[in-house]
């Protein structure tokens, strides 16, 4: 990695993988299992992104005391049919494929379980790509310390690369916040499960509509923090 070159971290449900229904037909199946109510499509939509246990919580309104039977029924049921439902977004694997012959490091940073992203990513035969795949513990509590939240998914994956400096990809608000808590800059794309607006609105430096435009969007950023470390390189040469 040159001076230069800036990694990209990827989200992964609702950006790099379609989840297809898997998610929200697992989430419904467990609700329904155990005699809870299911709440409308548009909200089970919301809940693919943000942790799995607050969404459960805030969204489907799932008492506490049956929160790990709901998750339970809902893993199992992803890793018998949701991940199979699942497909990769249009032009991803040639993205991915450029970035390696270009020899650009990418990374993974996702709140999905670290061991369930693996096997997403496996699936899909893109897992060889990424230098790194970060996620939460398989009980979502902590992966090597590091506490659930976006934030410090991020952080885990800028330290796997050994960087500071990073681009992020995501479709939802927690990527953007995420990627500002830790000094980067977040490109929103409009294929994901966001909402109108919640990208703009959490900070997003901009949203793209297709894998083609998120690369020029990349190559456009490389370009300005390629103009910036030989600022920096210059002055420190005065």
């Amino acid at each position: 990695m040159t001076s230069t070159t800036v990694p990209v971290i990827f989200d992964l449900d609702g950006t790099l993988v379609d989840p297809a229904g898997g998610i929200t037909e697992g989430i419904a199946s467990a609700l329904r299992e155990l005699g809870l109510p299911v709440p409308a499509p548009e909200l089970l939509d919301s809940m693919i992104g943000p942790k799995l246990s607050d969404a459960l919580l805030n969204v489907a309104q799932v008492p506490a005391d049956r929160l790990d039977e709901v998750i339970r029924r809902y893993r199992a049921f992803y890793a018998e049919t949701g991940i199979a439902q699942s497909r990769l977004y249009p032009g991803i694997r040639e993205l991915l494929e450029s970035f390696a012959e270009a020899g650009l490091p990418v990374s993974v940073a996702t709140q999905k379980p670290q061991t369930i992203a693996r096997t997403v990513l496996a699936h899909h035969g893109i897992d060889g790509f990424f230098q790194g795949i970060h996620g939460s513990a398989d009980d979502e509590s902590a992966v090597d310390g590091v506490p659930l939240g976006k934030t410090e998914i991020i952080a885990a994956a800028l330290k796997d690369l050994d960087t500071q400096h990073a681009l992020m990809v995501g479709d939802r608000a927690q990527d953007v916040s995420g990627a500002i808590a830790n000094g980067l800059d977040c490109i929103g794309v409009a294929w994901g499960f966001a909402p109108d607006g919640e990208l703009e609105n959490a900070g997003a430096f901009t949203v793209v509509a297709s894998t083609a435009e998120l690369v020029r969007t990349i190559e456009r950023l490389q370009a300005i923090h390629a103009a910036a470390m030989s600022e920096v390189t210059n002055d420190g040469n005065v």
